[in-house]
């Protein structure tokens, strides 16, 4: 199955893009080119309208002007230049007879400045740099350049806006540090690698366990439980599931993950919860598990339903094999979604608030940390782990680090040249206990 990548790229940059893209196989291309950055909102608005896309991969500036576009089941990529081509910038300015420093440098990161910087034993306080904020126009990165140019003496300067060196161009020597070859054909590959494993995941085996909720002890469960059954079996979302009796109470319903989250709108509600109070007079309770077998998705999918029966309007829960729970759905999606981690309860709505983490990501890292069992994990492993980029690692294990939810307590050398890398215990279960204890 071909996957569908949309590139939105300034149309300068498309030859790059395209030979960058030629060892890419089993993706088709899709091209959002601009010329100026105020057209950039209107083209991805038109192009999201035309074309079905799996992922897109956009610049710092794209991504800036048009995130509020972007679909939430589209996978998102934004690239980032690396070393290398901050590297290259350098190797071209010393090919001009340039000195390397004093320098300026606009967009990069200065993780990534400060790496190159000790490379190339350079002076720190000759560089400066001006990472990229969305709220900086074009005018005040075009200012920064001219004030340390003044100030120091500076041959030229490094950008990676192409507005920024087309309006130093006539008065300032730029050297555009444009993405290479390498940085765009990894980033394209991380991006299709993400839409591969988040297809794969979409295809899990999934179960769902549909009960009837009754007070009743006279009521007639058997009409009931038949009547939700022919409501599912006509259900068209679950058209492609097997759905078969449970017990005189309750039916399961089996499928992939991606046909559930359809069902549901993506974990968000069940509107065969008012169908079946409305059509058949009866109040439903419904759980969904995900595993990695049948018998585990059915006592998942049945923990759920039993949660779901202790509210008191029809709802459903999510629970998966790595300890994840969504919940409560309802009819609707008026109400609003608790994610949270089995054991945990409602803290880590809390906890996630405070540190600035979505409770789903914190409740992933729970999981994780559940499975190491105490061992350290390097932010590399950290990244592979959650599915998301090395560099994306670093800075959760960073912004954990500033909130206390990690302690560094090591390194280890992978390679016998190089830097060691740092090892980290995660303390997520610590804080959600702290966070349960009134003070």
């Amino acid at each position: 199955m071909t996957i569908v990548i949309g590139l939105v790229i300034h149309a300068s940059h498309r030859t790059i893009f395209e030979e960058a893209a030629r060892t890419l196989s089993g993706v088709r291309l899709e091209w959002v080119t601009y010329r100026h950055e105020n057209e950039i909102q209107p083209l991805v608005r038109e192009f999201l309208g035309r074309e079905q896309v799996d992922g897109l991969l956009l610049g710092k500036v794209p991504f800036a002007e048009s995130r509020d576009l972007l679909p939430a089941d589209v996978s998102v990529a934004v690239i980032k230049s690396a070393g290398l081509d901050l590297s290259i910038a350098f190797f071209r300015a010393a090919a001009r007879g340039w000195r390397a420093a004093p320098v300026s440098i606009d967009t990069f990161d200065q993780e990534t400045v400060d790496e190159v910087v000790q490379a190339l034993q350079l002076d720190r306080s000759q560089v400066a740099c001006l990472p990229y904020n969305p709220r900086q126009s074009v005018e005040e990165i075009v200012g920064f350049h001219r004030r340390f140019m003044e100030k120091t003496g500076a041959a030229y300067a490094i950008s990676l806006r192409t507005a920024v060196t087309a309006r130093l161009a006539d008065s300032v020597p730029v050297v555009n540090a444009l993405y290479g070859p390498a940085t765009i054909r990894t980033n394209l590959h991380e991006l299709a690698l993400r839409i591969q494993s988040r297809q794969a995941n979409a295809s899990r085996f999934a179960a769902g366990v549909f009960r009837v909720v009754t007070q009743d002890a006279q009521a007639d469960l058997d009409r009931a439980r038949i009547g939700l059954m022919n409501l599912l079996v006509n259900t068209p979302e679950f058209g492609e599931a097997w759905i078969e009796n449970r017990d005189r109470r309750g039916v399961v319903v089996f499928a992939h993950k991606a046909l559930f989250e359809h069902a549901t709108q993506n974990w968000i509600s069940l509107p065969t919860l008012g169908e079946a109070q409305e059509t058949l007079g009866i109040r439903l309770a419904a759980g969904f598990g995900i595993g990695v077998s049948a018998r585990t998705c059915v006592q998942l999918a049945e923990w759920a339903a039993a949660r779901a029966e202790q509210e008191s309007i029809p709802s459903a829960y999510l629970v998966q094999d790595n300890g994840v729970i969504i919940g409560p759905m309802s009819s609707g999606s008026a109400n609003p979604l608790a994610f949270t981690y089995r054991d945990h309860g409602g803290d880590i709505e809390g906890l996630a608030r405070r540190v600035g983490l979505s409770p789903a990501t914190l409740s992933r890292l729970a999981a994780l940390e559940r499975s190491l069992e105490g061992r350290l994990i390097s932010p590399s492993d950290l990244a592979g782990s959650l599915g998301i980029t090395d560099p994306s690692g670093r800075r959760l294990i960073r912004k954990l680090n500033e909130s206390g939810l990690v302690t560094e307590e090591g390194s280890e050398q992978v390679h016998r040249k190089g830097r060691p890398t740092r090892l980290y215990r995660l303390g997520i279960g610590t804080a959600l206990t702290d966070e349960a204890t009134p003070s």
